[in-house]
C-alpha cells in the first residue's frame, strides 16, 4: 500500500490552502481556451455591418421613400406639364389647422368661446371682426395688459404671444401664416368679416419692424 505524499490536502483538509485548492483543479482541468486569449473578431464585425446596413437603409428610405405616396411609383403616371397651374391651397383651410395645431385652440378654445376672466373669446369679438390694422399687430406683436372685449374686462394676466416673425416669437410664423389665420378666425365662430391677405400683413410687417407687444391703447389710436 502506497503511503500518500506529506504534502497531501486529503491528510489534514485544515492544512489546505485557497492556492493549494486551486492549483489542483487548475491540473485536473486543465487550461481553458478562454484563458489563451485568443479571442475573435468576426462577431463584433458582423455586429457593426449589420447596424451601419440598418442605418443606411433608414436614411435611405427616409430621404427617397416619397412619403411612401403610390404615385411616386405610378409607372403609368405622367409628369407635369412645364407651367401647369398648381392647386391654390385655401387659406381658411391653412388658418384653420395652423389655429388648432398650435397655442390657439388652447387658450380660445376650439369653437373660440375663451375661457371666462382669463382668455377673451374670439367669437363674435369686436377686435377679431373690427379693424384690420389691430388684428394684424395682435397677432404679429401680441397683446399684453388689460384689455375690454365684448363689454368685459379681461385683466392680461395671460398675455397673448407673439406669432409673427418679430424679435421673441416663439411661432415666427410668416406673413402668409398670419394671414390666413386671422382669415380663419374673421370668418367662423359667428364672425363674417372680409379675408385678410399675406400682402396687409407683410405691409404692417414691413411698417412697424421688430417691437415690443401692443397694449389695449395702443391699438386703439389706430384706425
Amino acid at each position: 500500500m502506497s503511503t500518500p505524499p506529506a504534502d497531501d490536502p486529503r491528510l489534514d483538509q485544515s492544512a489546505a490552502t485557497d492556492d493549494s485548492l486551486i492549483a489542483a483543479h487548475e491540473k485536473l482541468l486543465g487550461r481553458q481556451k478562454d484563458d489563451q486569449g485568443h479571442y475573435r473578431l468576426l462577431p463584433l464585425g458582423l455586429l457593426f455591418f449589420f447596424s451601419a446596413l440598418i442605418f443606411g437603409g433608414g436614411t435611405y428610405l427616409g430621404l427617397f421613400s416619397g412619403m411612401f405616396d403610390p404615385r411616386v411609383y405610378d409607372e403609368h403616371g405622367h409628369p407635369p406639364k412645364a407651367g401647369a397651374a398648381v392647386a391654390k391651397l385655401d387659406p381658411r383651410e391653412v388658418g384653420k389647422k395652423l389655429y388648432n395645431n398650435a397655442a390657439c385652440n388652447t387658450c380660445h378654445q376650439v369653437n373660440g368661446i375663451g375661457v371666462p376672466g382669463v382668455y377673451p373669446p374670439l367669437a363674435e369679438s369686436e377686435w377679431v371682426s373690427g379693424s384690420d390694422e389691430r388684428v394684424i399687430r395682435i397677432l404679429l406683436y401680441g397683446l399684453q395688459g388689460p384689455l375690454k372685449v365684448k363689454g368685459v374686462d379681461y385683466p392680461g394676466t395671460a398675455p397673448m404671444p407673439s406669432f409673427g416673425k418679430v424679435a421673441g416669437s416663439g411661432y415666427n410664423w410668416s406673413d402668409d401664416k398670419i394671414a390666413a389665420v386671422l382669415t380663419y378666425i374673421r370668418s367662423d365662430f359667428g364672425n363674417s368679416s372680409k379675408p385678410v391677405t399675406t400682402e396687409q400683413v407683410a405691409a404692417v410687417h414691413a411698417k412697424e419692424g421688430d417691437r415690443k407687444a401692443y397694449t389695449q391703447e395702443e391699438l386703439l389710436k389706430l384706425p
